[in-house]
């Protein structure tokens, strides 16, 4: 006797499990081969405070040496960097290997004019810490202007 499943919900579906497995998400083999393919989705948080636009991306057991950030056309920022994968040696057997690696690439296009010679960057425990000063908005001038009478 044999089970028949048709339930769309149910994950072991035939249907759904062969579609799934056609998903460059689920099967990476599947996706696509360029040089701003992404390992892990570097996660990168964008704050925009009154004087600055501050960015921190995960780039967890990366050296400061393996990134690079850059501003490109004046406003856009550019972090990109490559984390190599384990070499391996004859000592061993991997069961399982989940950590990502390759290259990546995150640009983030700032609204308004940015102070490009005052841009700076560190890293710390892991996490890139980028500070864009923005240029100051000039106010425009107001001018009261006397009533006749």
């Amino acid at each position: 006797m044999s089970l028949v499943r048709n339930n769309v919900f149910d994950p072991f579906t035939g249907d759904l499990w062969s579609a799934l497995q056609r998903c460059p998400v689920f099967n990476p083999s599947l996706a696509p081969s360029n040089e701003t393919s992404s390992f892990a989705d570097v996660h990168v948080d964008w704050k925009e405070m009154a004087e600055a636009h501050v960015f921190k991306a995960d780039l967890p057991g990366m050296k400061k040496e393996e990134v690079k950030v850059e501003v490109e056309e004046g406003n856009v920022l550019k972090i990109s960097g490559e984390r190599c994968g384990e070499k391996e040696d004859k000592d061993g057997k991997w069961h399982r290997v989940e950590r990502s690696s390759g290259k990546f690439l995150r640009r983030f296009r700032l609204p308004g004019k940015v102070k490009v010679d005052q841009v700076k960057a560190s890293m710390e425990n892991g996490v890139l810490t980028v500070t864009v000063p923005k240029e100051e908005v000039k106010k425009p001038e107001v001018k009261a202007i006397e009533i006749s009478g």
